[in-house]
């Protein structure tokens, strides 16, 4: 029998309790505001997400300063996050930098500096170079040195404004991963399409290091935090791919065109019918990456392309048909639309493209099979 996964009372309300906050804190008006500042996001707003929400850490242990949640909990908030838009190092902090450390091992360094994420007292970004959502330790451009690292690592997500630089670096004895005070470094702003998520170049030049997980444990940690960096990514493409849906809707509800809502014409419905498909695809796809990296019992590497592949995708499709359904006001660029648009440009090609993953899911299923059979979808075992 199959099973059906539903979410708790307590999840429930963590996505009224988020949703409420985002509504107060990231409305329209304030998130093209936060986009156009220097430090695109605000630190006391940042601060309570982590202080009073404590939704910055949610799946962090309890002995590691989080609430001792689970990855679903996290994505429950994350869900909210992407249908607002909200502004801040989500991607670099939440995504990538705090499942980094929670995989890595104790020590000083690491417990500090996880502390502080979840609190929301300090942001980070991820300055490690994926192929297609995965690590490919040849692609490191930084070289160590004792405890300092040297090299430059480019179109780094929140890299502009982040406190903290986690960097993946070589050493005479393999790659490690290193955390750098941001001030250390070397900046450059990078120009983006989407304002909401900034980009920027960093330097590092003899840049003094902590060591986060050496040669026998960067690789894993990397790793496990794309893994869950694309799970993560899939789940705010939901949410933002509801919102839009929703948007749309509405709108074909309130239009009028020749007397008539537009929303009973035939084209329309078909294409709002199109769109729900496509989400309730990506929510199906993106939660199950999510449980996989959970329970354990699935391939996290084959259950994160499949969310990557097909979020990354429907919320493209959504996002261009949504601004079609709006029609002459859906093409302005003041229309919000346009936001999650670029948004969704941005974001299908963060972690791997829609047929970088399709490809790497190919890999896995068809081009590894052996004459007793493929990999199962789900959880990989031989047929």
């Amino acid at each position: 029998m199959a099973s059906e996964f539903t979410f708790t009372e307590e999840q429930q309300q963590l996505r009224a309790a988020v949703r409420k906050f985002c509504a107060d804190n990231f409305d329209e008006a304030t998130v093209r505001r936060l986009m156009e500042s220097p430090v695109p996001f605000d630190t006391a707003v940042w601060n309570r997400l982590g202080a009073e929400l404590g939704v910055l850490g949610l799946s962090v242990p309890e002995a590691d300063g989080g609430v001792g949640g689970s990855l679903v909990d996290q994505a429950v908030a994350v869900e909210q996050f992407g249908a607002i838009l909200a502004c801040g190092p989500l991607f670099g902090t939440v995504y990538l930098a705090v499942p980094a450390l929670v995989a890595s091992p104790g020590g000083p360094a690491r417990d500090e500096l996880l502390t502080q994420l979840v609190e929301g007292t300090r942001t980070a970004a991820f300055a490690v170079t994926d192929t297609a959502g995965a690590f490919d330790p040849a692609t490191v451009t930084v070289t160590a040195d004792g405890d300092t690292v040297t090299g430059t690592v480019e179109r780094v997500v929140d890299g502009a404004a982040a406190d903290e630089i986690l960097v993946a670096a070589t050493g005479s004895d393999g790659i490690r991963l290193y955390a750098v005070d941001a001030k250390d470094t070397r900046r450059t702003a990078l120009m983006t399409l989407d304002l909401t998520r900034p980009q920027a170049t960093i330097t590092f030049s003899d840049s003094p290091a902590r060591l986060l997980a050496g040669p026998e444990e960067a690789q894993r940690v990397i790793t496990h935090a794309l893994q869950v960096g694309s799970a993560l990514l899939a789940v705010e493409q939901v949410g933002a791919a509801q919102h839009l849906l929703d948007l749309a809707v509405e709108y074909a509800k309130s239009r009028l065109q020749f007397g008539r809502q537009i929303g009973s014409f035939q084209a329309i419905k078909h294409k709002l019918a199109d769109m729900l498909v496509d989400l309730e695809h990506a929510r199906s796809t993106a939660y199950h990456a999510v449980w996989a990296l959970t329970d354990g019992s699935d391939d996290p590497a084959l259950a994160a392309s499949i969310a990557q592949a097909t979020a990354s995708a429907a919320l493209s499709h959504i996002a261009a048909d949504t601004i079609q359904v709006h029609g002459g006001i859906g093409f302005t660029w003041e229309h919000q639309a346009h936001l999650y648009f670029k948004r969704a440009a941005t974001d299908a090609a963060l972690l791997g493209t829609a047929e970088q993953h399709r490809s790497r899911i190919a890999d896995l299923v068809l081009d590894e099979a052996s004459a007793d059979g493929g990999p199962r979808v789900a959880d990989g075992l031989p047929v």
